[in-house]
C-alpha cells in the first residue's frame, strides 16, 4: 500500500532529494514550501518519473498559522500522512547585538515553532492509526552553542532535545521520531545564512544533499532516534559532550570565522 509523506521546504537542497528518494519508492507526496514555480516543475518530474501523486502547498512556514493552515488544507483533502519531514529551517550569521531582530523571530518561528506545530498537529493521527514516522532535520549545530550564528544553533538544539523526547514518549505506539544532524551540506543554506567565507565552509568534505538525504531516509524507515551524518561529524559531536562547554564554545567560534 502506498504512503503519503510530508515535506517541508521540497522545493531544494536536502527536502527535494527526500522527495526524489521517496517518489522512487513509489510513495505519494505533499511538497511544501514558498515557490509555486519550483514546486509545480518538481511535482511534474516526480510524477511523470514515477507515476505516483504529488500535492502542492504553497506557504511561507515562517507565518505564525502556516502549520494549522497546512494541516487543514491536507484534512480537507482527505489526505492521511504517514511520514512527516520537517525539513525546512534557515540560518543567520553575525553578532547578536547587531542582527536583524525580525530575521531572528523569524528563524525561531520556522525552525522551532512551525516543526514543533506540524508534529503536535500530525503526531494524534499517527498514533490513532498505529503508523507513522516522523524526520526532524536538525544539524551537528545541536551539539554546542554558536557564536555568531547564536539562534540558529539554539534552535537546532531544540529540535533534537525535542525529538529525543517524543521518540521516548511514543515508543510502543507504532510511531517512529528520528532527528537527522547533518555537518556542513550542499544546499542554498550558506547563502541564506549570509555565511560567506565563514570557515564552516572552509576545508574538509561537505556533504552533497542527495548523500545526506539517502541517508537520513534510510535511518528514518529503520526507526533509529538521533542520526548523525559522516564519521567526523560524529566524533565531535560526541566530543562536545565530554569537553568544558566554555572550550566548546570558543573552538566552534573560531569555526564560524
Amino acid at each position: 500500500m502506498k504512503k503519503t509523506a510530508l515535506i517541508t521546504g521540497a522545493s531544494g537542497g536536502i527536502g527535494m532529494e527526500l522527495a526524489h528518494i521517496l517518489a522512487s519508492k513509489g510513495d505519494n507526496l505533499i511538497l511544501v514550501a514558498r515557490s509555486i514555480d519550483k514546486l509545480n516543475a518538481l511535482k511534474l518530474e516526480l510524477e511523470t518519473q514515477y507515476g505516483i501523486s504529488v500535492y502542492v502547498i504553497t506557504t511561507n512556514l515562517a507565518d505564525l498559522n502556516a502549520a494549522q493552515t497546512v494541516y487543514d488544507e491536507i484534512k480537507t483533502q482527505k489526505i492521511r500522512v504517514d511520514y512527516l519531514i520537517n525539513n525546512a529551517g534557515f540560518g543567520d550569521y553575525g553578532l547578536f547585538a547587531e542582527c536583524d531582530w525580525d530575521k531572528q523571530l523569524e528563524m525561531i518561528q520556522l525552525n522551532v515553532i512551525t516543526l514543533t506545530h506540524l508534529t503536535r498537529l500530525f503526531l494524534p493521527d499517527m498514533i490513532h492509526h498505529k503508523f507513522g514516522k516522523i524526520l526532524n532535520v536538525a544539524s551537528t549545530a545541536a551539539f554546542q552553542p554558536g557564536p555568531t550564528m547564536s539562534v540558529y544553533f539554539a534552535t537546532k538544539a531544540f529540535v533534537l532535545s525535542f525529538s529525543e523526547a517524543i521518540a521516548n514518549e511514543v515508543k510502543g505506539t507504532g510511531v517512529k521520531v528520528t532527528v537527522l544532524c547533518p555537518g556542513p551540506t550542499e544546499t542554498g543554506f550558506k547563502k541564506a545564512a549570509a555565511l560567506g567565507e565563514s570557515g564552516l565552509f572552509k576545508g574538509g568534505h561537505i556533504a552533497s544533499s542527495r548523500d545526506v538525504a539517502e541517508f537520513g531516509y534510510n535511518k528514518m524507515m529503520k526507526g533509529e532516534i538521533v542520526v548523525i551524518h559522516g564519521f567526523m561529524n560524529n566524533v565531535l559531536a560526541q566530543s562536545s559532550r565530554f569537553a568544558p562547554r566554555n572550550i566548546i564554545t570558543a573552538v566552534t567560534r573560531m569555526k564560524l570565522k
